[in-house]
């Protein structure tokens, strides 16, 4: 339906091994201009490879064809799983292509917050020097993990390397969390102890705005928060105002409501002390190529009835 970002070597080698089970394949080097074209591209499918691009239930109930959505993306909170279930399509994620890409990104922008990379950047072309630019080292401090899923775990993995004391809420505790010395505390606690706070929720119903004016009123004045997760898992105004009026430090955020291009009118893209990536921390060629593995190996096991990865 949309591009899956790799060579088209690669999607060639998918379309022959359908092609020989008698299978018919279609895709696409263009994003969907609205919903009508998504409903164009897809309204003769039995099977449909999405990626992020939004996927409504009038056109889901247009196709009477469809059994099976195979989403190349973590996330799937941007098709109508409802519309789904009503119309009995199976619908599979691909969950873990990039674990490794989000939780070294989720560094990137915590180490470019705490030791102001991108304005060090500014000021050396500018002839300029350190003077106001002294940093903070990650060694010790207290770092709180929101959600220990394949993400989370990784992060707090990366996390004890750099010498960090690790703090995680999730709904369910891992052993190996606990065991790498992470200690699980509500989610009230983390916020008032951490020193950075990385979030790698789904989003959901009880997701949605999980952290709020109310939770940045607990945190430490010094924190900075990581946004790499889903866009709406914190509350843009809240965070904006979080940052324009002291109340935490920094941030480094590649997550928004809206899918980048953001609106101008964003506030996030004015507010203070922050580092802003478009949307990018899954995006690396190796993450690309697992992606496109796991969304045709979700196909495949549906075809033998086998379904893997399912959500809905």
């Amino acid at each position: 339906m949309q591009p899956l970002a790799v060579s088209e070597s690669i999607l060639e080698k998918y379309k022959e091994a359908m092609t020989k089970e008698g299978h018919t394949v279609k895709y696409f080097d263009s994003l969907p201009k609205n919903q009508d074209d998504v409903t164009s591209r897809i309204k003769d499918a039995e099977v449909v490879v999405a990626v992020n691009y939004p996927i409504s239930a009038k056109a889901i109930n247009s196709c009477p064809n469809l059994k099976m959505i195979s989403v190349a993306f973590t996330g799937f909170d941007h098709v109508d799983i409802d519309a789904c279930k009503k119309k009995g399509v199976v619908v599979c994620n691909s969950a873990g292509y990039a674990t490794h890409s989000v939780a070294e990104l989720t560094f990137g922008l915590i180490i470019s917050a705490m030791r102001n990379i991108i304005t060090c950047n500014n000021v050396v072309r500018k002839q300029g020097t350190r003077q106001g630019l002294i940093g903070n080292e990650l060694f010790g401090k207290t770092l709180g993990i929101v959600v220990t899923g394949a993400i989370g775990m990784r992060v707090a993995e990366i996390g004890k390397v750099f010498g960090c004391k690790l703090l995680g809420y999730s709904r369910s505790e891992k052993p190996e969390a606990v065991k790498l010395g992470l200690k699980y505390v509500n989610l009230n606690t983390l916020l008032k102890e951490s020193d950075i706070i990385t979030v790698h929720a789904p989003f959901n119903k009880e997701t949605e705005n999980m952290i709020d004016k109310e939770e940045f009123n607990l945190m430490k004045p010094s924190v900075i928060v990581i946004q790499t997760s889903r866009g709406g898992t914190i509350n843009e105004q809240a965070f904006a105002e979080a940052l324009n009026s002291g109340k935490i430090a920094g941030a480094g955020i590649d997550v928004f409501v809206q899918e980048p291009p953001v609106d101008a009118t964003n506030p996030l893209l004015t507010a203070k002390n922050t580092v802003l990536t478009p949307h990018i921390a899954f995006a690396t060629k190796e993450a690309l190529v697992k992606r496109a593995d796991i969304a045709f190996n979700n196909i495949i096991s549906w075809i033998k009835g086998n379904p893997i990865n399912r959500v809905a």
